[in-house]
């Protein structure tokens, strides 16, 4: 799963570190608080509707993109990930870390279908493969990763393959039966089958080191254009916000969203208090915003 670059009418447009290229002059970026609980993780934009599914940790706030009014949620999604939408059976899918499951969901009502067990754990990566059609999770297993299909319209776990990594960062398909996985533990792609989820082939990443995609950080999105299928432009760079990295597109309406809480202050520790442990989260203030983004041009 694609988590920070979409493609528009001969333009691709991601997060990105870097602060370069032409003015962003050219492109609306339309900013609303939309309030709610929760920290963030993947968007997804139901294609046409205008409608967009924002990750919240515990549920998913569905908003409309062109207002950035809350229309919705789905609540009981512990320590959700991700969001896939197949239209084709109107159905919707989470990634729910805290109990292992999938939340099917209806995407008329939002009302919930079942909940898809998956023994693997480690749930986070989504995505629909309109191909097979099937939805695919790539999971943060232990002791190794595992990239489980479901029935799109049945919500029945059809296949599971084993990964070289017990941290895949998402995949992407080629439209056409196989999906790539980006094992960033390893360095190292793998392919695979939809139909027989059995691994094609893999190879090595070098000399990359950790492989996540496009990287992120300084709250920019970088656009840019497709002149040939060799040949790409940076055309512009359209500021947001720091922290502001998970982005998806409505490619029928051709706009972008990205969604990233805002958080103020960090309280004072109390005197004595022990210092986070080694590669552990610092601690944050509380959140003072919740900044909807959306980016039209």
């Amino acid at each position: 799963m694609n988590k920070n670059s979409f493609i528009l009418p001969a333009f691709v447009i991601a997060a990105t570190i870097a602060s370069h290229g032409a003015s962003g002059q050219n492109f609306k970026v339309t900013k609303y608080n939309i309030g709610g609980d929760g920290g963030t993780d993947y968007v997804t934009a139901e294609p046409g509707t205008g409608r967009v599914f924002v990750s919240r940790g515990t549920h998913v706030m569905v908003v409309d993109g062109p207002t950035g009014k809350v229309i919705g949620d789905i609540p009981d999604t512990p320590r959700m990930h991700g969001i896939a939408l197949a239209s084709k059976w109107k159905h919707g899918f989470t990634t729910n870390a805290g109990d292992s499951t999938v939340t099917m969901f209806d995407l008329k009502t939002l009302g919930v279908i079942r909940k898809i067990k998956v023994p693997t754990g480690g749930l986070d990566g989504i995505m629909y493969e309109d191909y097979s059609d099937r939805i695919i999770l790539t999971n943060h297993s232990r002791p190794i990763g595992t990239a489980v299909a479901i029935d799109a319209n049945t919500g029945d776990i059809v296949g599971t393959a084993q990964l070289e990594d017990n941290a895949p960062e998402g995949a992407a398909s080629d439209g056409k039966g196989k999906i790539f996985v980006n094992n960033e533990g390893k360095n190292t792609i793998q392919v695979i089958d939809v139909k027989t989820m059995k691994v094609l082939a893999s190879w090595p990443l070098t000399p990359c080191e950790g492989p996540t995609g496009i990287a992120y950080d300084r709250g920019n999105v970088t656009v840019v254009r497709e002149e040939s299928p060799d040949k790409y432009t940076v055309v512009a760079t359209v500021p947001t916000m720091r922290g502001a990295k998970t982005i998806t597109v409505d490619p029928v309406r051709h706009v972008a969203y990205l969604f990233q809480p805002e958080y103020g202050p960090t309280p004072a520790a109390a005197p004595g208090t022990p210092p986070p442990a080694a590669g552990s989260r610092p601690a944050r203030g509380p959140m003072i915003a919740a900044w909807f983004f959306a980016i039209s041009h």
